[in-house]
């Protein structure tokens, strides 16, 4: 399914910088509930999540993924559990584990040690009762729990097989494991899904909880008339249940990447496996047709992270070998791309295609054929060809378009602002847009400040574009960046809202806030 053509707002904030008052260090699924009532109040209509596969220890990037299937038990919500309150919830946590949930809720950043080890003891604590409770004497949740294991089966038992096995030998790739299992003998398989019967049972257990609490939050975010909109990565990490489980369809001894760009002036290297595209059309791009009827079932739409990838893969031998594409030759990358998109669009969710960076032209005359809408960052949407490069006026983006201020990757819009060179303010000055919006009065001389920020935001949502996506932050005008690509440091992925999710109608700031946003769409018919 491609866009609805209808003009709409929302907002990108990552699931886990929406905590509420009951949460543990991190937002949850329950809080999507809170969030998207403010947003319906605000006009929005759509939720720009960021991926919320289950990430591997000791990574807090949800690009790094050891399930693109899976969701993290990161964002579930213990006390909706009703294994772990019959055990008698929180107070039945240990006194350092207590302890330790005080500190991650105080923090003023995502502690994810300390949440993965909280919610990991819970959901031990909680599968112990349900396996004695209603596994072993066949209740009516261990019939629910059947259901959805049937339901799932086209993901759930290799994933669960491959956390199970992960557990035998702790931080050790599956690349290393005994050669039976690393190779997937089927007899080897048998023994281990015997042997590790309840282990497996476990993981697929805690994949049941998140799908009941995402179920019941989605149909919220639905009856508030905000649409949750996902985020499918264009890879997965090589020690991942996928990879393990699909082999023949990844090149281990190549990395993925970017070339150079915006973002990095030496290109990018992901660390992870590269695809071999001939060994998946094979397979009739099965696990891609899995990951867009998982992506189908979970979300209202998402966007295609890297969309230039499906086209023509950059892959970096990790012998030092000189970097390619893959496919080598336009046409067989024209071919590919428009296949995979086209197995996208048949899971019949919305789909937004992220083509930032090196895209070469084809690709997007590729998406507009398709009627995918593509990306207009404003600081990006310039007239490359001509003398100055003047901006694009908002006005001129096509319907067919998401227009924002910035991605989850970028500087936010006060900082993109305050670096920008006195000729690029006055040429955004003079744009028609910004001039109806400002009545003509100065803009490039100034600070950042609510006025600059306000005609900036104000000229995106009178932009052309059908859907308008902005970051949280630059709706606010914070400085906080939730990722710098191309590095690996504590802040990343760690930014929080400055209040509780469900006390945002309290926060006079994020209430003057939604009454402009409303306002704006009510202008910019984009109610």
């Amino acid at each position: 399914m491609t866009s609805t053509g209808r003009r709409r707002s929302g907002l990108l904030i990552p699931l886990f910088s929406c905590p509420s008052t009951a949460s543990w260090g991190i937002g949850e699924i329950a809080d999507l509930a809170p969030t998207t009532a403010w947003l319906a109040r605000a006009g929005q209509r759509a939720l720009q999540l960021l991926p919320l596969n289950e990430m591997a220890d000791g990574q807090q990037s949800p690009y790094s993924a050891t399930s693109a299937l899976a969701l993290d038990p990161l964002f579930l919500r213990m006390a909706d559990v009703p294994e772990f309150a019959a055990a008698g919830g929180e107070a039945a946590l240990s006194g350092d584990d207590r302890r330790l949930l005080t500190e991650v809720r105080r923090a003023p950043r995502i502690d994810y040690a300390g949440v993965r080890q909280l919610k990991r003891t819970s959901l031990a604590m909680a599968f112990d009762r349900f396996y004695d409770g209603e596994w072993v004497p066949d209740g009516r949740r261990a019939y629910a729990f059947r259901e959805f294991l049937l339901e799932q089966a086209l993901w759930i038992d290799n994933y669960a097989l491959f956390r199970a096995l992960q557990d035998q030998a702790p931080g050790t790739p599956w690349t290393l494991w005994p050669s039976a299992l690393r190779d997937r003998e089927p007899a080897a398989l048998d023994q281990a899904r015997r042997d590790l019967a309840k282990r497996i049972l476990y993981y697929a257990y805690v994949q049941w909880l998140a799908d009941g609490q995402w179920r019941l939050a989605h149909a919220q975010a639905r009856a508030n008339g905000v649409a949750l909109f996902g985020d499918l990565p264009f890879m997965v990490a090589g020690d991942s249940a996928d990879v393990w489980a699909n082999q023949a369809s990844f090149r281990l001894d190549v990395s993925v990447g970017a070339p150079p760009d915006a973002f990095s002036a030496t290109g990018q290297d992901w660390g992870m496996p590269l695809y071999l595209w001939d060994e998946i059309a094979k397979s009739g791009f099965s696990w891609l047709r899995k990951r867009a009827w998982r992506h189908a079932d979970l979300y209202d739409g998402y966007r295609v992270d890297h969309l230039v990838g499906f086209y023509r893969t950059y892959g970096r031998p990790k012998d030092g070998t000189s970097p390619f594409f893959t496919p080598a030759e336009e046409r067989d990358q024209l071919a590919l791309g428009e296949r995979v998109l086209g197995i996208l669009c048949e899971s019949g969710a919305e789909i937004v295609a992220e083509d930032l960076g090196t895209v070469p032209d084809f690709v997007r005359e590729s998406l507009t054929r398709l009627g995918i809408p593509g990306f207009r960052v404003f600081r990006w949407e310039r007239l490359w060809e001509q003398p100055d490069q003047p901006f694009r006026d908002p006005a001129d983006y096509p319907a067919l378009s998401l227009a924002t201020s910035g991605t989850h990757d970028t500087e936010p819009l006060a900082v993109w602002w305050a670096s920008t060179s006195p000729d690029d303010r006055r040429q955004i000055e003079t744009l028609p847009t910004m001039v109806r919006i400002t009545n003509g009065g100065p803009l490039g001389e100034l600070p950042f400040n609510p006025f600059v920020r306000d005609s900036l935001l104000e000229a995106l949502f009178a932009s052309g574009s059908n859907l308008l996506m902005l970051p949280v932050q630059d709706v606010f005008g914070w400085e906080d960046r939730i990722n710098e690509p191309a590095t690996v440091t504590a802040e990343n992925w760690t930014f929080r809202l400055p209040w509780p999710s469900d006390r945002l109608g309290e926060a006079p700031e994020a209430e003057e806030r939604c009454a402009r946003l409303r306002a704006w769409c009510a202008t910019h018919d984009r109610l």
